[in-house]
């Protein structure tokens, strides 16, 4: 009877749990739930919708199908990140062929798939195009390359329940533009189309405009470079658009007139809350001034404003959420944010060109401009900045006033020669002590901007930091073991420019208990060349690519030639060695001799 009465309650558990499991959806309590027990295990396996992979080596295609065949909804990432700053060399692998194959054999409910930084062949797109055109309603190729511009018209033919379509900074061999012909003639449900940053140049505006005459739920299209003045019928009809990025401004447009802009010239559709303009400059600028109230997400990376222009159009963005501009935008841009951009909440300031900042003594980013939004700026969930100076007070300020932030990145350039205030030691310490919900963390400096003691403030202060880039920060291996003593929920460590040796690197990446990725590039070599091989367990991988010299040439046609130190690269993986290996990359193993 007890047996009975137990089986019976054991079975209303399961049934409830059955119930409960499908509606969690964030992925790190779906992998606690898998580990409860079997049942739970399996449950998850059934119901698990999207699966996002951050190295597509980690598992094998048919792993991942056996484990969760019902998936609707499937990211994978190819290259490290440091393939974006062409740092890994071209042949390293992330090629997509064997998931696409295994799409087509056993993922039959799959609907959306995000690549990014992934090798992509025509011959995939067209496989995907056979095979899952019917269902397939979003396809992101971010960042990725190996394809043209037939491959998308497989894509853009077979595909007409796509609603999202992203190419943004893939690189593309160009034939025709007769995939956007078919895109606009064939679909009907488009909301998302976007090949930002890509170097398409046969697209006609008459195609931009039909999509948005035939797809009423079009909220978002981001474009290569298309003169504005070939858009304006595109954006007549675009009525339910909310954000638009790409076009551009040529010289011989006139966009102002004796009103100081001419209104009839370019009039936005009514929702339209979210713009980048590439080429803006301060005489096309007015055309912004009847939405910037409306404004919350504004991209100035690719504008041609100066320091002044920033100030006097971010003054008129009260509603502003997320800014991305250059280092142009100086203290004074920074200063205006604080003031008038209080509902901010994401923020990041990239590097600009050299020779730009050189002409305008203001197009720069310190510690005053920083200290001055972190007084203003109290929503702040994400900054990302390049900085000519920084000083410890900064990190205070940061770490006292931005409560909100999840991810910082600071970056400090070299072509200042002497600063204020280093090493920042107790500046980032009082940042990481204050700033408690921080996930994401990145710091690069240069030699004698972190001592071993501001590791060690690191390693101890990020409970809940999952990725960090360190640059140039320590002193010794002994900071590195120190710092590694800490950061408890680290999962993935990116590390350049240091001065660590094999063997520290080795006993770190040991002590740090959640490590799944670890990635280097410079370190001081070992006499035998095995110290890597320290860390070496089941289903770590550890690759190496030696250093090299490359050759390039720089848009002035001038030769350029570049040094790279060795790289090392570690990462958990069930499906063991990878069988692509290039020739430039080594696979470690503990008997390998990497020096003589």
């Amino acid at each position: 009877m007890e047996e009975r009465d137990q089986t019976r309650m054991n079975g209303a558990y399961d049934t409830v749990w059955d119930r409960v499991i499908p509606y969690i959806q964030e992925s790190r309590d779906r992998d606690s739930v898998s580990l409860v027990c079997k049942s739970w295990y399996d449950i998850d396996a059934i119901t698990r919708k999207h699966v996002t992979m951050a190295l597509c080596y980690t598992a094998a295609p048919e792993q991942l199908s056996r484990r969760f065949p019902h998936l609707e909804s499937l990211k994978l990432k190819g290259k490290p990140r440091a393939a974006m700053f062409n740092l890994i060399p071209e042949d390293w692998g992330g090629y997509v062929t064997p998931w696409v194959e295994e799409i087509a054999r056993s993922f039959g409910q799959l609907k959306a798939l995000h690549f990014r930084r992934m090798i992509v062949k025509d011959s995939d797109l067209e496989l995907l195009a056979r095979t899952r055109g019917k269902v397939l309603q979003v396809l992101k190729l971010d960042k990725c390359s190996g394809f043209s511009t037939d491959g998308l018209f497989h894509i853009t033919r077979s595909c007409r329940n796509l609603k999202t379509l992203v190419l943004e900074e893939s690189t593309i061999s160009e034939k025709d533009g007769e995939w956007l012909h078919e895109l606009a003639t064939k679909n009907t449900v488009l909301e998302n189309l976007n090949f930002y940053m890509t170097e398409l140049t046969e697209v006609k505006a008459e195609d931009i405009e039909l999509i948005a005459r035939n797809c009423p739920h079009l909220v978002s299209m981001k474009i290569s470079e298309c003169d504005m003045s070939s858009l304006f019928g595109f954006f007549r009809a675009a009525t339910s658009l909310e954000e638009f990025g790409g076009g551009s401004f040529s010289e011989q447009q006139e966009p102002v007139g004796e009103n100081g802009y001419n209104e009839q010239l370019v009039s936005f559709p009514p929702r339209l809350c979210s713009l980048g303009l590439t080429y803006l400059g301060k005489n096309e600028m007015p055309i912004l001034f009847p939405i910037t109230c409306r404004l919350r997400r504004l991209d100035l990376l690719y504008a041609l404003l100066d320091t002044e222009s920033h100030c006097f159009l971010l003054e008129k963005c009260i509603n502003l959420e997320v800014l991305e501009t250059r280092n142009v935008i100086g203290d004074r841009g920074l200063e205006v944010l604080a003031r008038f951009c209080k509902r901010l909440k994401r923020l990041r300031v990239e590097r600009g060109a050299d020779e730009q900042e050189m002409e305008d003594e203001e197009g720069s980013v310190s510690q005053t401009g920083l200290i001055a939004l972190a007084q203003g700026c109290l929503e702040l969930e994400y900054l990302a900045v390049y900085v000519s100076d920084i000083t410890n007070e900064a990190f205070d300020y940061i770490g006292k006033y931005m409560k909100s932030l999840c991810d910082f990145r600071l970056v400090l350039l070299d072509r200042e020669e002497r600063i204020t205030d280093l090493p920042v030691d107790k500046g980032v310490r009082s940042l990481l002590r204050g700033c408690h919900g921080l996930r994401r963390f990145a710091l690069y400096l240069r030699p004698g901007g972190l001592t071993d003691e501001g590791l060690k403030y690191i390693g101890q202060y990020s409970p809940n930091v999952r990725w960090m880039l360190l640059g140039y920060v320590g002193e010794s291996d002994n900071g590195l073991l120190q710092f590694s003593s800490g950061c408890p929920s680290l999962q993935k460590l990116e590390v350049r420019g240091c001065c660590f040796s094999e063997r520290a690197l080795a006993m770190a990446a040991l002590q740090l208990r959640s490590l799944r990725y670890l990635w280097v590039q410079g370190f001081r070599p070992s006499q035998t060349g095995r110290d890597l091989s320290i860390m070496a367990r089941p289903f770590w991988n550890i690759e190496l690519i030696p250093a090299r010299r490359v050759i390039a040439t720089d848009h002035d046609g001038q030769t350029v030639v570049t040094d790279h130190p060795a790289h090392i690269l570690c990462y958990y993986s069930l499906a063991g060695r990878r069988t692509d290996f290039p020739k430039t990359v080594i696979c470690l193993t503990p008997n390998t001799v990497l020096a003589e």
